[in-house]
């Protein structure tokens, strides 16, 4: 099971940091990604970020704002999302998949959370 949380109503220019909670799952180890969906879109690659955190990828759209990070002990992992623009608004959903790497892709992740909602008003 993966449940998002952290989401909410934001200006423009603030911050909002999501978290991933994993739990109920056996494998050791997993590739974490964060995807979003805005109203009338398809849902999109935002980041990811592998077991050991070496490993990430952020959309074109978002680097340099956004900063994925993963506490494995806590079996969570974190999205920091800065400088929010009203086109970051959407349902951030969390994915995993058993892997060590990290994968751009939104069909490599086998298992996905509910999204939380950020809305970035102007």
């Amino acid at each position: 099971q993966l449940q998002a949380s952290g989401g909410g109503l934001v200006q423009a220019g603030g911050s909002l940091r999501l978290s991933c909670a994993v739990s109920g799952h056996t494998f050791a180890t997993y590739a974490g990604a964060w995807l979003r969906q805005a109203p009338g879109k398809e849902r999109e690659f935002v980041a990811a970020i592998s077991w050991s955190g070496a490993i990430q990828y952020y959309a074109d759209s978002v680097r340099g704002r956004f900063t994925a990070s993963r506490d494995n002990a806590k079996t969570t992992v974190y999205l920091e999302m800065n400088n929010l623009k009203p086109e970051d608004t959407a349902v951030y959903y969390c994915a995993a998949r058993p892997s060590v790497l990290a994968y751009r892709e939104l069909r490599d992740y086998d298992y996905w959370g509910r999204g939380t909602l950020v809305t970035v008003s102007s």
